[in-house]
């Protein structure tokens, strides 16, 4: 049946072309945005995933500029605390120069000055956008920003590398903590000394009790950067040693039989050059060390003091300030020197170790948070990009479809005109 009211003929060709003119409009925006999903309408579920994969994306790009930042720092403190090590095996060619008594110690001393100012000036100029990590300024450990990580619940927090400054610092303020002889402290008993179980009292401190003349002296409290001084003052006592002074810088590393070792050593070393025979030095125990003056009637002069860096005991306001207390020109001070340099290398190359550690850390770190992010990218795209082939031959096909459908269309609309005939 034929009817002029209802052409079902054009009503399915215009059907027909409205879905084609909408799979034409979405083929040309996949290819205008190169998306295939390009917002929520589109699928809601993959356009969320995709956004939230965009969002870590972003983050990580901001980890990596971190990462960069951190990697700069880190570099700089490293090439600092090596040169630093440099310096300072520079130095120790020196004192041991300085070893042998037929050589021009004064020269050699202003050598070790000259070197202590370029560590001084290493150590200063050691800084990447206003942050020293060598300088000692600060005790707190610096942050680098390395990861974002995100649970199976969604939650997200944020992942740190925490490096660890160094106190290379060669200045700084040192304060001297003397055991005050009476049985008490001033705060923290590092080294104390007594006779015959009495406390003496600091300073000259002389032993006069029996045939021969003691004093034991006792390590106390240890710490890295902690200097401890043993003199031997017989000035006016008649004898041939006059004042010598032995001293050693302690490491991290260090216990108190450890330091007591170091004095006993040097103190034997001194006696056994000298061919001394009135002065003897023998450990009591671990931490404790005997100096004797044979004969009766003689006396025994002995000063014991710790040097401490900074204000309180245990804080390191210069991590090589005992450089500034080494002088080569006398056979004392080189023998010291000598033993307190090596503490001194080592704490610079422990700061070097330590800061290649952090850098080797954070360049790993850097280079999976670039591969990290370039899969995430790839995975965003897998989701919601066009396949640009499938997209081009979809749209030629749709444009041969929309064609054949407007001449349907028009076909369809030209079919009452042929119920005109009957009415001839």
């Amino acid at each position: 049946m034929s009817s002029i009211l209802t052409n079902n003929s054009a009503m399915v060709a215009l059907q027909t072309l409205q879905n084609i003119n909408k799979d034409l409009g979405n083929t040309q925006a996949e290819i205008s945005t190169g998306k295939s999903i390009g917002s929520a309408r589109d699928n809601s579920a993959v356009w969320a995933i995709s956004k939230q994969m965009e969002s870590d994306v972003n983050g990580f790009k901001a980890i990596q500029e971190s990462l960069s930042l951190g990697q700069s720092t880190v570099a700089v403190a490293r090439n600092a605390s090596e040169t630093v090590t440099d310096l300072l095996t520079d130095i120790k060619g020196k004192i041991v120069a300085a070893q042998e008594s037929n050589v021009d110690r004064d020269k050699i001393q202003t050598d070790i000055t000259a070197l202590t100012d370029q560590i001084k000036s290493v150590v200063g100029a050691a800084q990447f956008n206003g942050l020293n990590l060598v300088d000692g300024s600060s005790t707190t450990a610096v942050d680098v920003l390395s990861s974002l990580n995100r649970d199976s619940s969604g939650n997200v927090s944020a992942a740190q590398i925490s490096v660890d400054r160094q106190n290379l610092s060669v200045t700084g303020t040192v304060t001297t903590q003397v055991y005050d002889g009476t049985g008490a402290d001033t705060g923290t008993t590092i080294v104390s000394a007594e006779k015959g179980g009495t406390p003496v009292a600091s300073g000259t401190a002389t032993a006069t009790d029996g045939t021969d003349a003691f004093i034991d002296i006792n390590v106390g409290s240890v710490g890295e950067g902690f200097g401890y001084q043993l003199s031997l003052d017989d000035t006016g006592f008649a004898n041939s040693v006059g004042t010598r002074t032995f001293e050693y810088v302690a490491t991290g590393t260090d216990s108190a039989e450890d330091v007591a070792n170091e004095l006993y050593d040097q103190v034997s070393a001194f006696l056994s050059a000298t061919d001394e025979t009135n002065y003897t030095v023998s450990k009591v125990d671990g931490d404790t060390l005997r100096l004797t003056r044979a004969n009766a009637g003689n006396e025994l002069g002995v000063t014991i003091e710790a040097d401490v860096d900074g204000n309180t005991v245990g804080s390191s306001s210069g991590g090589l300030a005992a450089l500034g207390s080494i002088d080569v020109t006398t056979d004392a001070g080189a023998t010291s020197a000598l033993t307190a340099i090596e503490g001194l290398i080592d704490k610079a190359i422990d700061a070097s170790a330590s800061f290649g550690s952090a850098q080797g850390r954070i360049d790993t770190q850097s280079d999976f948070v670039s591969a990290l992010t370039d899969s995430l990218t790839s995975g965003i795209g897998a989701l919601v990009d066009a396949d640009m082939e499938e997209a081009s031959a979809r749209l030629q096909a749709l444009q041969v479809q929309q064609q054949l459908a407007t001449q349907s269309l028009s076909i369809a609309n030209q079919a009452p005109q042929s119920i005109l005939a009957l009415f001839r």
